[in-house]
């Protein structure tokens, strides 16, 4: 059954149709021709998973900015992701990332000061000296995975501003990404999808319920130290809380940062974009905002319909699951002129790699940061790059990005 022929109708139970829970049609398939068949629909298409589960899909600009908009029609609270599809989160109410305002502003109210553009500013050298560091190896002649690189400096800068102990970042970037790439052979445990899962939420959440005990008595000016100090309706969040929105923050730094330079060594190291955007410094912050377009990291988001409404022409009824396609979105022709070209002059550009409304990311400064600082070092310190080997896309729902991009360079 051809994507135009999708029922709008929840019932009967189809099995048969593109399946966008695959994590698979993002890593081997073609997700954005998919997305601009159901772009061409006058209506939402529906996704029946199961005998009991099924979702609306997302996938125009306007209607994706208005579900983000308006927590008190889209609840995030049972849950954002894909994977949970019918099984309320336990970290409902707890976690940023699964809060509704007004508790999520009074919570993230502290966070948000400890991560301005302001307040990152003051680290801006520190996160370039890591960035340099990171890069060395690039000059040294041999094959580069840049991949990933780019998947360890989320961490190496997250890590720093959490004053997490720098021998844990590695196994704090591979138990991150298990996390969220469960059915990837280079990331699943023994056991499956099921244990790989557990086994990383188990360790991270061990993790940082020691981390936090001995952190008590000795509070610092790092992220962590603030959300331990925060004080939200009287009193501080619970170690369970703490614990919760440690575990959002990292996950959140290490799906959104690595993909969006990954993407252009993967997809362009052949064509004149980077040359253009190492000649055109002043271009870099158009150009990796474009990056962040093109790659849209975080692959979608789901919310739940608290009462009866209608989207694009679509009655959807209370308790319906509601899945935005951030890719699919950053790619509406009706918003982004000539979408499915990269242009690192694109201005404005109003993608929603980020998401928008209440829940826009949190540490968008951080990643905006990072991101400047890392092209303005890769292309100031190197040039010449060569794919040395075939780019592997990550096997994922929820992540969109590159795990390998073997390649060469040459220094300056």
């Amino acid at each position: 059954m051809s994507v135009t022929e999708a029922p709008v109708s929840r019932c009967p139970f189809q099995p048969a149709g593109p399946d966008l829970v695959d994590p698979r049609l993002y890593s081997h398939g073609d997700a954005p021709r998919l997305w601009r068949e159901l772009r061409a629909l006058d209506h939402l298409h529906w996704q029946q998973v199961d005998a009991d589960r099924g979702f609306w899909s997302v996938v125009h600009y306007r209607e994706s900015d208005a579900v983000l908009r308006d927590t008190d029609t889209f609840t995030s609270e049972r849950g954002t992701l894909l994977d949970l599809l019918g099984t309320d989160d336990p970290a409902g109410g707890q976690q940023l990332a699964v809060t509704d305002p007004p508790l999520h502003t009074a919570r993230q109210a502290r966070l948000k000061r400890e991560l301005t553009s302001k307040s990152v500013a003051r680290q801006r050298e520190q996160i370039r000296s890591l960035i340099v560091e990171l890069l060395e190896p690039l000059g040294d002649g041999g094959v580069f995975d840049f991949a990933a690189a780019m998947m360890a400096m989320p961490m190496w800068v997250t890590g720093t501003m959490m004053a997490l102990p720098r021998t844990d970042w590695d196994w704090l970037t591979r138990v991150t990404t298990m996390c969220i790439a469960a059915d990837d052979p280079d990331f699943q445990e023994p056991g499956g999808r099921a244990a790989t899962l557990s086994t990383a939420h188990l360790e991270l959440f061990a993790y940082f319920q020691d981390l936090i005990r001995h952190r008590s008595e000795n509070l610092g000016t790092d992220l962590l130290s603030a959300l331990m100090s925060t004080r939200f309706e009287g009193r501080l969040m619970s170690p369970g809380e703490v614990v919760s929105n440690c575990y959002s923050l990292l996950l959140g730094a290490n799906v959104t940062t690595p993909h969006a330079p990954t993407f252009v060594m993967a997809e362009f190291i052949d064509s004149d974009v980077l040359p253009d955007w190492a000649a055109h410094p002043e271009l870099n912050q158009s150009a990796y905002a474009e990056a962040l377009r093109w790659a849209s990291p975080v692959n979608h988001v789901m919310r739940y319909a608290t009462r009866d409404t209608v989207l694009r022409g679509t009655p959807i009824a209370a308790g319906d699951a509601v899945v935005v396609w951030l890719g699919a979105a950053n790619r509406d022709g009706q918003v982004f002129a000539d979408p499915e070209r990269f242009d690192i002059r694109r201005r404005p550009n109003k993608h929603l790699s980020f998401g928008i409304g209440p829940h826009y990311c949190v540490g968008h400064s951080v990643a905006r940061a990072s991101l400047g600082l890392l092209f303005e070092e890769l292309l100031s310190r190197y040039h010449d790059f060569r794919p040395a080997g075939r780019p592997e896309r990550l096997i994922s729902n929820f992540a969109s990005g590159y795990k390998h991009v073997p390649i060469t360079a040459r220094r300056r």
